[in-house]
């Protein structure tokens, strides 16, 4: 089939061929043979992808969670990568009646930094040891590409003693081809949009027709005027809970198989948050996600686009990311602010939580050091790594080491380099301990080599001269 945009939106999400492979009965045959597939680290297609999806037996599900277990350790080792997210603005001009931004919802405090307040809230994140952000603004006129453009300027000028920010990504609105240009021009590395929900008539419903979100098409197409733009990292998410969970796994997978299809690079990240508490939420949830099922689909993701990154957020709880990280997820928030301003201000915890100043209410409130040393703990190295986007390892280039599982080559020295980093520059006793400890352990693992030598080099260089940022 020819995906080419040719003749204005092209609908790739087709409703009742989704509802129809949903409709197979459980076959443990067929989910055997998908998983086999699925472990030569090939992407799925939308049938196989349906086959695990309806799998209800909890020992066949087990299965699947073990097959996305060795897959996650042996593309993404035990590696997770951290960032922050830090909100612009809220203003919006849409009114989705999920979010606690919308339009017509008079009570929410309105706010856009300045750009004095936008350098505090930066140096704050780096006084804590972060390096990677996602900036968040919400849908307004005057939240502009240039006005993007600008603030991510702003973001990798700031800098606080040992700080730097080295990677900045975006949550933002749709764009034309012209405005994705300026953009990419700023130098950010990921765009992320959320198609919210897949399902045609539940985002009708969710997203009134009158303003720029209503339009299914102008977002679903949105990707693929980004890479007409030059934009080549992209991330993809929907929000569970507003529909059938299932469908909307189909719809991102469907989602990844357009972008791969027609640009041979795939969504560098899925996200799937679970809707949460907001400001004047009071919406008829019935498709509310379970913890079982989320842990399941978070499995099935793994398996249906081995290759992508897959970003669980703060809004899930410490136990829950706990156990969905041994199977899934390769990157997290941590040290998350919602409240604009709250990075540099310092506002109390009780009114960090007032619903008014967020968009939605966050699970984890663990600070950057505690989640740090959890990590640790568990024997995962966090990572603060940007080194593929600074050397030029991204869109069709970065998907050539990522489909194969090349990439932790790379990966695990940058993990333990960043790592090293934040426990010199950042770390309480307690974390530089069990940092320093775990660094020891992965390097005694580390087959002998080119890498590993380089690698020890590196660190001495590190601990002696302080020598950073090194990237391989």
């Amino acid at each position: 089939m020819d995906f080419a945009l040719t003749q204005g939106f092209l609908d790739f999400i087709d409703d009742a061929e989704i509802a129809r492979l949903l409709s197979q009965k459980e076959d443990a045959g067929k989910v055997a043979a998908v998983l086999a597939k699925s472990l030569e680290k090939q992407a799925l297609d939308l049938d196989e992808t349906a086959a695990l999806l309806v799998v209800r037996n909890q020992a066949l599900r087990e299965q699947v969670y073990e097959a996305a277990r060795r897959l996650k350790r042996e593309i993404y080792g035990n590696r997770i990568v951290l960032f922050a997210p830090l909100y612009i603005g809220n203003h919006c001009m849409n009114d989705c009646r999920y979010c606690g931004f919308r339009r017509s919802l008079t009570t929410a405090v309105r706010r856009t930094l300045t750009d004095a307040e936008l350098e505090e809230e930066v140096r704050g994140l780096e006084r804590e040891g972060h390096k990677r952000l996602i900036l968040v603004y919400g849908e307004s006129p005057e939240y502009s590409p240039e006005f993007i453009a600008r603030t991510v300027r702003i973001v990798y000028g700031t800098k606080e003693g040992h700080g730097e920010i080295r990677r900045v990504n975006i949550n933002a609105a749709p764009l034309d081809k012209e405005g994705f240009a300026t953009v990419k021009q700023a130098g950010i590395g990921t765009y992320q949009i959320f198609q919210e929900t897949y399902h045609k008539g539940t985002y009708r419903k969710f997203h009134p027709a009158n303003t720029r979100k209503g339009d299914y098409m102008w977002r679903l197409n949105a990707m693929d005027r980004a890479f007409e733009a030059g934009c080549d990292d992209m991330g993809i998410g929907a929000l569970f809970g507003l529909y059938d969970w299932r469908f909307e796994v189909m719809g991102l997978v469907s989602h990844a198989i357009h972008l791969q299809q027609c640009y041979q690079v795939g969504p560098h990240t899925i996200s799937f948050p679970r809707i949460q508490p907001a400001n004047g939420l009071d919406l008829d949830l019935r498709h509310q996600v379970g913890d079982e099922d989320f842990k399941y689909l978070v499995a099935v993701l793994r398996l249906a686009v081995p290759y992508t990154g897959l970003i669980m957020t703060a809004r899930e709880s410490a136990a829950v990311r706990d156990e969905v990280m041994r199977f899934g997820v390769s990157q997290i928030d941590a040290g998350t602010r919602l409240e604009i301003g709250a990075y540099h201000e310092k506002e109390s915890v009780k009114d960090m939580q007032n619903l008014k100043k967020e968009q939605f209410r966050i699970a984890d409130n663990r600070t950057l050091d505690e989640t740090i040393r959890w990590l640790l703990q568990q024997k995962f190295i966090p990572s603060f790594c940007t080194s593929c986007y600074r050397v030029g390892r991204t869109g069709e280039h970065f998907m050539e080491y990522a489909i194969p599982g090349f990439i932790g080559r790379f990966c695990t020295p940058n993990a333990l380099m960043t790592l090293a980093e934040y426990l010199k520059d950042y770390a309480s006793p307690a974390t530089k301990e069990t940092g320093n400890a775990l660094i020891r352990e992965t390097l005694a693992a580390m087959d002998a080599g080119n890498i590993k030598q380089q690698l020890v080099e590196r660190l001495e260089d590190l601990a002696r001269n302080d020598t950073r940022d090194r990237l391989f």
